[in-house]
């Protein structure tokens, strides 16, 4: 039996079939242009099941198994910055786990590869590809290619020196630079616009880059997030999840401040420069870095994407909350949120605690005595 789906521009084939031992199994295919070509190749599949052509194989190295996982489910539908990620997972595994076959793998074989690998990398990256290998495994479970998923319960090892909390700037500090970019702008150079951009809405890099004129509302100051831009195929993209379209409230000034730049792109990229293209990440960290040194701020790790978790920090700080913020991130669930932001969260707890206190106090009985209370103990 087949089943025929169609992914982003292609379609992809899955054929269930017997094998000789009567053990029901699975072969997935993706990368067909027509539903056609995907039909039959199916058909053909399914021929050479009945006439008992297919023998049973050995499941596939960990290493194999996960990268015809990536082409099969993931490929189609991730974003051109992503692929880079899998195909790092990848020459890890085959750098570490060369000779491993997916249903030799346990929990004591992962557990192992996570701690040769993570002690000389950031917890970050560990995380990262960590997740990306589960969702294989689960995936390997699902389709009867091994018995048990190996990674549940598997614990992170990361190197703590390389592991840094997130960094962002002062109150003070936001302000300097504000005025600092504010003073310096140029309308030919659109980096500096950016930053600005960044700080007081909280949009991702690739959002920034990826708005266009017709996202400006000026009539309800608004920003409309509905894709981004791509760095490497220097073209607009998808968002990273459906959370991410969003609008997001603003103040009139920086939605007059952004209307200083130029409208003659042919794409009404709004932040096109003079030569016609969107500043590169390392382009706006330049500019970004010779801007904090010339204010004398010392942020060794403070980049671009950095000015999002300043905005988060200066609105933990005002006592925003935090399901509020987590909606004009363009997070999938408040947990994401509370989780990358988790040492922010923790630091303006106390001042949260304080202001607990505070309106709780005003409950309390104004003629409230503790006679009693210490009548009650001396009677004890």
């Amino acid at each position: 039996m087949a089943s025929i789906k169609k992914r982003g521009n292609n379609w992809q084939v899955r054929v269930s079939y017997k094998d000789e031992t009567g053990k029901f199994r699975t072969k997935s295919q993706a990368g067909f242009k027509t539903k056609r070509e995907a039909q039959l190749f199916a058909n053909e599949y399914e021929i050479k099941a009945d006439n008992g052509e297919l023998k049973s194989k050995r499941p596939p190295l960990f290493a194999d198994y996960f990268w015809e996982w990536y082409e099969t489910y993931k490929e189609s539908s991730i974003r051109n910055r992503t692929v880079g990620t899998y195909v790092y997972a990848h020459k890890v595994l085959k750098q570490f786990l060369p000779n491993a076959r997916i249903d030799e793998m346990d929990r004591r074989a992962y557990q192992k590869f996570i701690k040769d690998f993570g002690k000389h990398r950031a917890k970050s990256t560990v995380a990262k590809l960590n997740s990306l290998y589960h969702a294989s495994v689960k995936d390997a479970v699902y389709d009867g290619v091994i018995q048990k998923d190996f990674i549940e319960k598997s614990v992170l090892v990361y190197d703590k020196d390389k592991t840094w909390d997130i960094e962002y700037l002062s109150e003070k500090e936001t302000k300097q630079l504000v005025d600092y970019l504010m003073k310096t702008r140029n309308p030919h150079y659109t980096s500096k616009y950016m930053i600005i951009t960044a700080l007081f809405t909280g949009m991702r890099p690739g959002e920034i880059g990826g708005l266009t004129w017709e996202n400006i509302n000026k009539n309800f100051n608004t920003i409309s997030v509905n894709q981004s831009w791509s760095e490497s195929a220097k073209d607009f993209e998808d968002l990273k999840n459906d959370a991410s379209q969003r609008t997001i409230r603003t103040d009139k000034w920086l939605l007059d401040l952004i209307s200083e730049l130029p409208h003659e792109d042919k794409q009404y990229r709004v932040f096109a420069n003079q030569f016609k293209t969107i500043p590169t990440s390392n382009a706006v960290n330049k500019v970004l870095r010779a801007a904090m040194k010339e204010l004398g701020i010392n942020r060794k790790g403070f980049h671009f994407h950095s000015c999002r978790h300043t905005h988060v920090a200066y609105l933990l700080s005002h006592g925003v909350d935090l399901y509020a913020i987590s909606k004009r991130l363009g997070h999938s669930d408040i947990t994401v949120t509370s989780r990358v932001y988790s040492y922010l969260i923790d630091e303006y707890k106390q001042k949260t605690d304080d202001k607990i206190i505070t309106a709780l106090s005003d409950l309390k009985p104004e003629n409230f005595s503790n006679d009693f209370a210490q009548t009650l103990h001396k009677a004890r």
